[in-house]
Formats: C-alpha cells, structure tokens, sequence
C-alpha cells in the first residue's frame, strides 16, 4: 500500500484540527464524536497545545478504488508551541497550509510556512471558512502568494494547489463555484500533488528518527518516528545514535502503526510509515534508530530559541506544604528533567540547588508547563517572566517580536498609544470595513503582562497575535503603566467588611473567607501606590444602638487569578505561588520591614 505523509499547520484558531477531525470521521477513522484535542488542557483552551498523529485510509476498501495509507500530523498553531511544529516537519512530504478566509495570512502562518519552504517541502494551501459573513477567499489567495515570494519560495513552490473548505461542516472543493458535500476533493487533491516514497527506499538498512515520544504503563516510553529507509521489524535489533556520533544497542519489542488515532500492533513498516517503537526505555527525540553500527546520524532536530526566563523554585510562604503532593527541590527537579525530553522548545540551567532557571518559548509555553505540574499535584513558586538579552560581540541584543493586531476602529487610538509606551513601533495600518489591522514591531518585553490590558482597551473585541523576528540590539528602558499592589498585612479569613472598605481603592483578587497570610497580595491598585492593608479586620461592635440598620455589604466578584494572568501582572518583587488548589501573587519580602530594608539596600 502506498503511503502520504502530511502535515497540517496554520495559525491558532485558523481551523487545523477541526479539518483533521472531518477527514477521520468521512473516512470511518473516528466516530462522531471523538476529536484530535484530547487533552484536558486543549479542550478547556480551545487549541491545540501538542503534535499528535493519525492516519486515514483513501480511497475506502469498499470504493474499489486502489487504496492509500495517509499520516496526518496535527501541529498547535500558537507561537510559544512553534517547537512542536519544528520537530515533525522533517518526517513527512508535504503540508497543509489552513489559512482564514477572512483574516488571511497571520504571524504564525509566517512562521509554519517558512519551517516548511526552508525544508523543501511544496504545501498544499486551503483556505478554510469560506461561509463567514466577511470572508475573501480571493483577496486571502492574494495574501498567502505575496507570503510565499516574500519567504524566497521557489518557483517550484509558488506553484502552489488551493482547496477552498468549510471545515465545520466537513467540505472542501477545487474552485468556489464547485458543489461539495465531503472532503474527498482535498484527500484527492493530496493523492495527485504529495508524491509517494520511492520503492527502492525499502531496499536499504533501515533508518529512523523519532520527532515525539509516548508512554505506556506496561511497555514505558516509546518513540515516535518516521521510517525513513528500509523495512523495520518487531523484534529488530538496533543502534542507537546520539548526533555527537555515541551509540548504543538495544533492540524493539513492539512495533505498532497509527489506524485513526488508536495504534495498531504490526510486525513490519517499510520505508515512509510513521510507527511506534516499544524497548528502548532511555530513546529521546532527534536520535537516530539504525540498522547498522556504522550508519551516519540523521541531522539534529533544530528548533528555534527561547526568547523568556524565569526562576522556578520550592515554595516558602506560610502555607507551604499544605496543599501539594510534591513540594521538595528534588522532586521539582526530576520534573523538569522529565519535562526537557519531550518538550524540545524548553531549556532548563540545574546549576542551583534551590531555583531552577527555565527558558521558553513564551508565557503560554510556561503557563501550559506549570497548570500541567500543578495538576500532577507540585507546589512551587516562580519569578517574573523576563525577556533573554545576549551579549554579541560587546552589544546587549534582546528579541524582537513583530504584533498583529485586528480591532474596532474605533479602538486603535489606545492601542497605539500603549504599545508606544512599550516600545513598538506602527510598521503598517490597513482598514477593511470598520476594523483595522495593525502591525508593530518592538522588543518581546514590551509586550509581556499586555495582553490582559490589550482585552480591557479593546472591550474584548481585538484579536492580537504576535511572532519572534529575531534578535537586535537592546531598545533601552520602557515605561509601563504602573500598577501598585494591595498587600496583606496580616495572617487569617479575609473578611467581607473589610473586603467591603478595601474594593474602593483598586481590584481585588481574593473574596470573603479566603485564607490570606502578611506579604501575600490580595489586589492591585489603580494608581501605582504600594497598600499595605488588613483583609481580615472586623467591623467593631458596640452597645450603643443605632438608629437605622447597618449598612448592606456589596462586594464587587474578585478577578480571578489564573497562571497566565498572574504572569502578565505580577512585578521583579513578586512571586507567583502555584499549588493544586491555589494561584497567589506574594511579595519576595513578606513583612513591610524587610521589604523596606530590600528598598533601601538597591538604592
């Protein structure tokens, strides 16, 4: 059986995964109701966070049609998980380039499609939700062609095939004018352009390189990799091949393929397949799996660099302990350690034995890591999220990141004026109707902690996405809005009459009857100024009767302090203090006279 191996990429939210789901179910690979996004963090989100794999068989057995086997990557669409689109695109023959009829090409179809050109690959382009009410199929075709000359594509490549889709109710065709009621076109359309795997191919030693990994309970982890010569078999024995040339043997225990998204035991792959190798318990992605001993590695995996940093460390508040299963530096360690083998965009230093510097792609990267660690049941606190600055032959470089924003007219004045302040600059406006498009360009800590404010300005109607461009010269100091914090100035039940005084001077984070401890903060404030306050002080009793009834208590519903928001607010004097039950902003220094001395020791 012939074999097609692709892979689907695009911006977030520009229907990836809803197009992948279509072709598994009107090609019997999954029932009605079963989704790529299995994830417990992917549904609640609505995005893709990992990489995962399928595969299809077309045309159907019963269609008496010569049949064959399709692998279908999923990848994230999101910029802080661009690793996990790196790592698979040189396992498989071609893409499926998902752009929005409406919004067009967006930064990280920039991102996906430069990966794929720079590797060769010839993409398929599908311009997907072609039923919305402002959707321009012709105008996003334009879009993408201009992209792909401005990435240096070859002529090769700019001689691309577009499919038009609405992948919500599971249709794609050739042309607009087509009359479609499946996705048959688009599987057709990758049959004629995604060439097969060359028959001579099988005839060699096998070689492969697993791009993901898998655990099981009873046969531990797993690699996943694309056979990229030769016919694997169960039982095999292998060499294993670090890229600095060390080797190992071990052998394969089991061998399975992907039939839809379940894995299906085989005894044999042949060169092409994307399979699933059991018994070899120490494998990482990037290494090579051989044949023979004196085979050549594949090329390293490369992904691009981390562009944030901060300090993971053992939590020391008042509260420690009390809430999570695994609280000591050892433990957080072995964590991180597990994390760095399947999370190629994440770099870890161990050098300290307390904290432990962690290096990402971006907030949404960390903020993924730490709900998944504080879900397995670890307490810990973190840092603030910094942007990474190198020295380059004497000059301090920083990342740059290029912002695209799409909102109400009306709504742009402030957003240029807040992105201003924070160092970017407008490269290029365009109105369509009554919203407008803005692309700026500034230094990625400019824009760490905006996106909340980015919702507020905008009442929620903005889109805005961003991409790194690279690294250039520092940008200089950049003025936030300050924002000050409510801090506690007492151990106890935070209680509403207190709450009740408190709302009036700024926004509160906790409600009544929370447990609060000194240095703990409980709320910002709207004019920059430090509070410390006492959430738990009572209203006083006396006997001196009141004329009148006592004043109703109204509370204002606190913000609720998720990992992602604490990110973006909290300051350098602050951390974000993370257990299963509980997200809290606490100051480094938790009584007023340690914070005051810290004050007077930095200047």
């Amino acid at each position: 059986m012939e074999i097609r191996n692709i892979a689907i990429i695009a911006h977030v939210d520009h229907g990836k995964t809803t197009l992948t789901d279509a072709i598994l179910r009107q090609c019997g690979a999954i029932e009605a109701n079963v989704s790529m996004d299995s994830n417990a963090l992917e549904k609640e989100r609505g995005i893709t966070i990992y990489a995962k794999n399928a595969s299809v068989i077309y045309p159907r057995p019963d269609s008496g049609r010569k049949p064959t086997k399709i692998n279908i990557v999923d990848t994230p669409g999101h910029a802080d998980f661009g690793s996990e689109v790196e790592r698979v695109l040189r396992s498989i023959d071609s893409v499926l380039l998902i752009v929005d009829a409406q919004e067009g090409p967006m930064p990280q179809t920039r991102f996906v499609l430069r990966k794929s050109l720079q590797l060769g690959l010839k993409p398929i382009v599908v311009i997907n939700k072609i039923d919305k009410p402002a959707a321009d199929p012709e105008r996003a075709h334009e879009k993408v062609l201009e992209l792909f000359y401005e990435l240096g594509a070859s002529s090769e490549q700019v001689d691309f095939t577009v499919v038009y889709s609405i992948s919500k109710d599971g249709i794609a065709k050739r042309s607009l004018a087509d009359n479609s009621e499946n996705v048959y076109p688009l599987l057709d359309v990758i049959l004629e352009k995604v060439p097969p795997v060359p028959s001579e191919r099988s005839g060699r030693p096998f070689l492969l390189q697993p791009f993901n990994l898998a655990y099981d309970n009873f046969l531990g982890r797993m690699g996943i990799a694309r056979v990229h010569e030769g016919v694997i078999t169960d039982k095999a024995s292998v060499y294993v091949k670090k890229t600095n040339g060390d080797t190992r043997m071990g052998k394969i225990t089991k061998l399975f393929t992907f039939n839809g998204l379940k894995r299906e035991e085989i005894p044999s792959a042949e060169a092409g397949d994307i399979v699933m190798i059991a018994g070899l318990p120490d494998i990482y992605i990037g290494e090579t799996v051989a044949q023979n001993e004196d085979a050549e590695p594949l090329p390293a995996i490369a992904v691009d660099d981390p562009t944030i940093v901060l300090n993971f460390l053992v939590n020391n508040s008042p509260f420690a302990g009390q809430e999570g299963k695994f609280v000591t530096s050892r433990q957080l360690r072995e964590r991180l350690e597990k994390e760095l083998e399947v999370n190629v965009g994440l770099r870890v230093d161990f050098n300290s034995p307390e904290s432990f510097t962690v290096s990402g792609r971006g907030e949404l990267h960390i903020a993924v890591l730490l709900e998944n660690m504080r879900r397995e049941g670890y307490e810990m606190q973190v840092s603030q999220p910094q942007a990474i600055v190198r020295e380059v032959n004497g000059v301090s470089m920083e990342p740059f990141e290029e912002v695209i924003i799409d909102a109400p007219e009306r709504r742009q004045g402030v957003i240029i004026e807040k992105l201003g302040v924070r160092g970017f600059i407008l490269k290029d406006m365009a109105t369509h109707e009554k919203s407008v498009r803005l692309s700026f360009e500034g230094p990625t800590r400019g824009i760490l902690g905006y996106r909340g404010q980015f919702i507020i300005d905008t009442r929620g109607d903005g889109i805005l996405s961003s991409r790194f461009i690279e690294f250039r010269p520092y940008a200089g100091e950049i003025r936030k809005r300050a924002v000050g914090s409510m801090t506690s100035m007492a151990t106890g039940k935070a209680l509403g009459y207190a709450l009740w005084n408190l709302q009036e001077r700024g926004n509160l984070y906790i409600g009544p009857a929370t447990q609060v401890y000194e240095g703990m903060v409980i709320g910002d404030t709207s004019k920059g100024d430090e509070l410390s306050v006492n959430p738990t002080k009572g209203k006083q009793l006396t006997n001196v009767r009141a004329s009148g009834s006592d004043e109703a208590i109204d509370l204002v519903p606190p913000l609720t302090l998720s990992i992602e928001r604490g990110l973006e607010i909290m300051t350098d004097d602050e951390y974000l203090e993370i257990t299963p039950s509980n997200v809290r902003l606490r100051k480094k220094y938790l009584s007023d006279a340690d914070r005051y001395k810290s004050k007077r020791k930095d200047k």
